[in-house]
């Protein structure tokens, strides 16, 4: 790459003008330099830069934040991710090293404004036997206060509430409607276009017998159309369950309103195999023709690396891949009163449902499962921190200091999930041509997105018929990749030819992270048979490593210091560029292709606590990692 660089360039400064004198000639007077002008970067008009977001945060106001303690409200949540300094709940000053340039608040819908009165003590609340108990357990903090954030979890999602708090904080009642009221217009008051956009948005918390499928709900809109209704609920009688019920809501919202919304679900690893049904039934309908076709309308993204866990893939699932074994949380459901079995894992992870909406899709002539790449924290602090070194947790109870990795997320006599497992994750990058609303939610739209773990690594990825070599002999691959094939997202265009598809990827490291390992290609396909299978290949990567006898590329190595919990780049490549054409292709099979890049290893958070505060960690503990980044597929479908 860098001798294609260095010999363009000296061609560049050797060549001769092309008009005499600087005097244009006939054919330019014409007007050909409007239609290919000699700057490369004019007349432009596709995304140029990846614009850095958290599509999912908490702050005080929602249930599950505001009952741990949480008291910063959204004016602190937007300004700390535009780069300000902020104090967090528990009193520490807290920045990101580098603002990001898009957020999604999306505060609990159910029991919309019950945590700040129950912060405050309001009449309401404690007029409740069971709103005292919270309170005074808030109000004594330390443990008693973990039991009664608690016990109101627990209440919520076994949907056992006071019937008058659950009237208080519904859809109907005054402290609802001024709790959104409060939440579109602190998102329409730090929107600033070109610069930073505030996304108004909520989460839709369904959560039957502890099985998670939670959506967020993204608008399009400001606060015209945004206050014109309020969210929805899951909680009887003012909900629903039933993604069928959330699905009516955006209809009714979008036909109302005339604004647009998308939902995206996200950890499908603690849903029990419930988040990507394929059977006939599914919780509280039937995968059916209705079913299919609205969630494809309604959720063309996924939400697939958090700090609950990444949901790319499962060993199980995926035992010839040797990096599928990633975070995992795979003990039980959200509470874990029901024990993980392997029978459910395939209807929890990303790569599993892509394959299962090609089956779909060739049953019922659509694929629900056809979705984008994202990631987003997923934290209940305000603070939208997925840096491994400035990692505030998941909720204030575990907000750094020298404890907090003896604090379970979950514990109860079935099983636990330990402190230390909770992942400094992730961002979500989003290829639009601006920094505003419209723009960026149009990139959702089209899927033209991917995930990291954290690291912002700039990855561009595009799939065609003749993409070849040459393509990458320029910093503006781009161009060909718009210009000849289509972007990570996108259907490939019908076939050309008779070979197979070609595939243009380009990944740099993030500028002040780690090299990169490797870049590999993730296919799936149904075969004739109509089974489904998968294989990962590496395509690009680092240093002068060849493949082994198993076709097994050797590992890029270790420089991580534990002591001083850093690493040294003296390994792996800063970029990594090549064009894949896939060897297995067969043209009758439909397929999907998406990248996954890797990082060299780094350490955990984990690893930045002992180092600062002089810690244990558990014997068992994950001490590094590699970090890495999914794009958003490319599907292949036969000609009919």
């Amino acid at each position: 790459m860098f001798r294609f660089l260095i010999s363009t360039a000296l061609a560049a400064s050797l060549s001769i003008p092309a008009f005499a004198d600087g005097v244009p000639s006939e054919a330019a007077a014409e007007g050909n330099f409007a239609e290919r002008p000699f700057s490369p970067y004019a007349n432009r008009n596709f995304p140029e830069r990846p614009l850095w977001g958290d599509s999912h945060l908490h702050t005080g106001l929602s249930l599950d934040a505001g009952a741990f303690g949480n008291t910063l409200l959204p004016d602190e949540a937007w300004r700390f991710a535009k780069g300000e300094q902020v104090i967090s709940s528990t009193g520490q000053p807290v920045r990101l090293a580098r603002p990001l340039d898009w957020m999604v608040l999306t505060d609990h819908t159910d029991l919309m404004g019950f945590a700040p009165d129950l912060q405050a003590g309001k009449p309401g609340v404690l007029s409740d036997p069971k709103g005292l108990e919270w309170y005074e357990g808030y109000s004594a903090g330390g443990e008693e206060a973990g039991k009664a954030a608690f016990d109101i979890i627990t209440n919520f999602s076994q949907m056992t509430l006071p019937e008058i708090l659950l009237e208080s904080y519904s859809p109907g009642a005054d402290a609802f409607a001024f709790t959104w009221e409060h939440i579109v217009m602190a998102a329409e008051q730090h929107n600033d276009p070109g610069n930073f956009t505030a996304f108004i948005g909520f989460e839709w918390t369904s959560v039957p017998k502890g099985f998670n499928l939670h959506r967020n709900v993204m608008l399009r809109d400001g606060p015209v159309r945004a206050l014109q209704m309020v969210p929805p609920v899951t909680q009887p009688p003012y909900g629903d369950t039933d993604p069928k019920a959330l699905y009516a809501w955006l209809e009714e919202y979008q036909g109302k309103t005339g604004g647009r919304a998308v939902a995206f679900a996200h950890n499908g690893n603690l849903s029990n195999g419930w988040m990507f049904p394929t059977d006939d039934t599914y919780h509280g309908g039937k995968v059916d023709e209705d079913y299919v076709n609205a969630r494809a309308k309604w959720e063309p993204h996924y939400e697939v690396t958090q700090i609950k866990g990444d949901g790319e893939a499962h060993p199980y699932l995926s035992p010839d891949d040797e990096f599928a074994d990633y975070e995992n949380w795979d003990v039980g459901n959200l509470d874990i009163t029901e024990l993980k079995t392997e029978d459910m894992l395939a209807g929890e992870y990303a790569r599993e449902a892509l394959k299962q909406g090609l089956m779909l899709e060739e049953k019922f002539g659509v694929n629900p499962y056809k979705f984008g790449m994202g990631g987003a924290t997923d934290s209940h602090t305000s603070l939208a921190t997925a840096e491994e070194d400035n990692f505030f947790g998941k909720s204030v109870s575990v907000e750094p200091s020298a404890t907090r990795i003896t604090h379970p997320f979950i514990a109860n006599e079935l099983g636990e999930i330990p402190g230390d497992l909770l992942v400094a994750s992730g961002y979500t990058a989003v290829w639009a041509s601006e920094n505003t609303r419209s723009a960026i939610f149009d990139a959702f739209k089209r899927r033209e997105t991917y995930a990291t773990t954290g690291p912002r690594i700039g990855l561009r990825f595009f799939g065609g018929w003749d993409f070849n070599d040459d393509d990458l002999r320029t910093r503006s691959i781009a161009e060909a990749g718009y210009t000849r094939g289509v972007p990570m997202g996108s259907d490939l265009r019908p076939r050309e030819g008779e070979g197979a598809p070609t595939f243009m990827i380009a990944a740099l490291r993030d500028p002040v992270g780690a090299n990169l390992d490797r870049a590999q290609v993730v296919k799936g396909w149904m075969d004739a048979d109509g089974a489904l299978q998968e294989k990962v290949y590496d395509v690009a990567w680092s240093g002068d490593r060849e493949p082994d006898g198993n076709g097994k590329l050797p590992e890029v190595g270790d420089t991580v210091d534990l002591d001083t919990a850093s690493w040294s780049n003296t390994i792996g490549a800063s970029e990594l560029a090549t064009v894949w054409s896939d060897p297995d292709f067969d043209p009758a099979e439909r397929a999907f292709y998406y990248v996954r890049v890797l990082e060299i290893p780094t350490p955990r958070w984990i690893v930045y606590d002992q180092v600062r505060y002089g810690i244990e960690l558990p014997p068992d503990a994950q001490l590094a990692h590699q970090e890495r980044a999914y794009s958003s597929p490319i599907w292949y479908t036969p000609a009919q």
